[in-house]
C-alpha cells in the first residue's frame, strides 16, 4: 500500500503565523526607517538654517494720561510703535499670538492688549502699533511717591512688554509653537507738566528678545 504524506492543518497554520510575523516585522521596521528618516532631515535642515530670534526696536511712545484716582488706582493712556524685524534669510515666522502692555517700577500700568497675527517673511520689516491702557487698576500706596521722584529727577523710565507665541517656516514645514518675551526700556524727559502729559519719546531703542 502506497503511502501519501500530507502535513496536518496544524503544521500550516503555524508556519502562516510565523511568516505573519515576519510580515509585520518588516512593515514595522519599514516605517521606523522612514519616519528616522524624515526626522532626521528635519533636524539636519534646522541645524544648517538654525533661525535667528526676531528683532524689535522701539520707534515711539507717547504717554497721554498717568493719573491716580484716590490713592493707589491708575488711569492710564499709552501709545506705542515698535519695528518688527526678521534677520533670517531662509526661515519666516508666524506670529499666532501677540500682547503688549506697559509696567513702571514693576507694576503694570495697563491692561494686556492683544495685537492681530501675521506672518513675517525673510528679512522682512513691520510696523506694530498699539493702545495700551487701563482704568481703576490697582498700584501701590508708593506709586505716587515713585513718580514725584522721577519728576524731580527729570526722567521718566517706562517699561514696555511684549510676549506671545511664534512658528518657524522653512519651504514648506512649520515647527511647532515657541513662547516669546520682548522688553523695551524707554527713556522720557519728565517735566512739572507730567504726568497731565503729553510724554513722547522717538529714541528708536533696541529691545530685548528671549524665545
Amino acid at each position: 500500500m502506497s503511502q501519501v504524506l500530507s502535513k496536518s492543518p496544524k503544521h500550516c497554520g503555524d508556519k502562516q503565523g510565523i511568516n505573519v510575523d515576519k510580515l509585520y516585522k518588516k512593515i514595522f521596521c519599514s516605517f521606523s526607517t522612514l519616519l528616522l528618516s524624515i526626522l532626521s532631515l528635519i533636524f539636519l535642515v534646522w541645524l544648517i538654517l538654525h533661525p535667528s530670534k526676531p528683532e524689535f526696536s522701539l520707534q515711539e511712545v507717547n504717554l497721554y494720561q498717568l493719573n491716580l484716582s484716590g490713592t493707589h488706582l491708575l488711569n492710564s493712556s499709552i501709545q506705542l510703535t515698535l519695528l518688527s524685524k526678521n534677520p533670517n534669510q531662509k526661515v519666516g515666522i508666524y506670529y499666532d499670538e501677540l500682547q503688549a502692555y506697559a509696567s513702571y517700577k514693576g507694576q503694570q500700568i495697563t491692561v494686556d492688549t492683544s495685537l492681530p497675527p501675521f506672518y513675517q517673511g525673510h528679512e522682512e520689516r513691520n510696523i506694530l502699533t498699539a493702545s495700551l491702557g487701563g482704568t481703576g487698576l490697582p498700584v501701590a500706596s508708593s506709586f505716587g511717591y515713585e513718580v514725584g521722584r522721577d519728576q524731580t529727577a527729570g526722567k521718566f523710565v517706562l517699561s514696555l512688554k511684549m510676549n506671545g507665541r511664534l512658528r518657524w517656516k522653512v519651504g514648506t514645514w512649520v515647527s511647532g509653537r515657541y513662547r516669546f518675551n520682548v522688553n523695551c526700556i524707554s527713556i522720557m524727559d519728565f517735566g512739572p507738566t507730567i504726568p497731565s502729559g503729553p510724554l513722547s519719546s522717538k529714541q528708536g531703542t533696541q529691545c530685548s528678545t528671549t524665545v
